[in-house]
């Protein structure tokens, strides 16, 4: 797990990260930007209202944003290039240790968090200085194999009270995207 100096936990211990990996791999998913990823994000950005939604996938040491939907503000794909890969796209990667995906994905439970600033554990994280994230919506992308394979997100600058209609809606769309994924791969089911 790592920590920031005053003691909160950033990033949780993923045990699942090298299966994911061989997963994603099987799958060609989380190396390349997907337009159909980006018109799902979008999608679930609009349906909320909110400025910025994710399709995430994550590896044992950072994120990508295969569908990624940053509404009018330019500053956003600056803001989330925080590491840079050769093979993606600037604004499309960011370090484990920054958001709350990394925590969806190890709980295996959808996370909603109408202000970050109300939870000490997930105040610190870096996001919230040097994005501006003050509030999410995730939920995990489970495979037919059991397997973990990222997160869809909805962020916003501004808290947001999600309620049960939020967590109703980020479920029903992480089940959505899964059966897209399977339907890929030619798994119906």
């Amino acid at each position: 797990m790592t920590y920031d100096p005053a003691g909160h936990l950033l990033t949780p211990v993923d045990h699942e990260a090298p299966q994911r990996v061989l997963r994603l791999r099987e799958l060609g998913l989380g190396e390349n930007p997907d337009p159909e990823f980006d018109e799902f994000a979008r999608n679930l950005a609009q349906s909320t209202g909110a400025p910025f939604a994710m399709v995430n996938f994550i590896d044992e040491d950072h994120q990508y944003f295969a569908g990624l939907y940053a509404g009018p503000s330019p500053q956003i794909g600056s803001a989330l290039a925080v590491e840079s890969a050769a093979t993606a796209d600037p604004g499309r990667v960011m370090g484990r240790d920054h958001g709350y995906c990394p925590h969806v994905v190890v709980r295996r439970l959808p996370l909603v968090l109408d202000d970050v600033c109300d939870y000490p554990r997930f105040a610190g994280n870096p996001v919230v200085d040097e994005i501006g994230i003050r509030s999410y919506l995730g939920a995990p992308l489970i495979d037919r194999t059991g397997t973990t394979l990222g997160t869809i997100c909805i962020v916003d600058r501004e808290p947001r009270p999600w309620g049960r209609p939020g967590l109703e809606l980020i479920k029903a769309s992480a089940a959505e995207l899964m059966q897209r994924i399977h339907q890929r791969e030619g798994f119906m089911g």
